[in-house]
């Protein structure tokens, strides 16, 4: 018995380990948490047309962080023909996400790393699935609220990196505009710039 008795201590350990874990919170206004996701959207076209009107031009973002160039579409909705196919993978981003990583890709080949990308936009229904196959984040599983995920704008890759890539991206993504922003991925880089 005293071997089931530190089974589960260790696991009511490990439990409240993964408790302490909380998902990143979005920069939105109260709104926007509450409200639903057409609620959401409205507001980030809100914010982009105030930018437009500032003079902030197509290459602005909302405070939610969706590029205004995408916003009227929705995320996981943003057509083919607003995407580009990164250096030849299948792979598809936002353009400027995609031009920004393959500049990264071909730096960090110059310095003999190797960086290969797992997954990159994601409609909606594939954002679906991946919640279906692998739960939610806010559940302790790997994967957005549908609807939610930078995926869905083409501006997050997860990626296939050795330990030695994964140094390379922490000390050199800033300066392409990526970020490694999801506690518990470190293969998730978003591109904020």
């Amino acid at each position: 018995m005293d071997g089931i008795a530190a089974i589960t201590q260790r696991i009511t350990e490990i439990q409240a380990t993964i408790g302490s874990f909380s998902p990143p919170v979005p920069n939105l206004p109260d709104s926007a948490r509450s409200g639903s996701f057409g609620q959401a959207l409205g507001l980030a076209v809100d914010d982009l047309s105030k930018a437009s009107a500032a003079g902030a031009g197509a290459a602005s973002w909302s405070a939610a962080g969706v590029p205004a160039d995408l916003a009227r579409y929705g995320n996981g909705e943003v057509p083919r023909a607003e995407l580009v196919n990164v250096a030849g993978t299948g792979h598809r981003l936002w353009a400027p996400a995609g031009k920004a990583f393959e500049q990264l890709l071909a730096d960090a080949a110059k310095d003999g790393v190797s960086i290969g990308i797992t997954d990159s936009y994601r409609s909606y229904d594939a954002q679906v699935d991946v919640a279906e196959r692998k739960g939610l984040y806010s559940q302790g599983g790997l994967a957005a609220t549908p609807g939610t995920s930078p995926h869905g704008w083409g501006i997050a890759l997860d990626l296939d990196m050795s330990s030695q890539a994964q140094a390379w991206m922490r000390s050199n993504a800033g300066r392409y505009g990526f970020v490694e922003d999801t506690p518990r991925e470190p293969w998730h880089w978003v591109y904020r710039k």
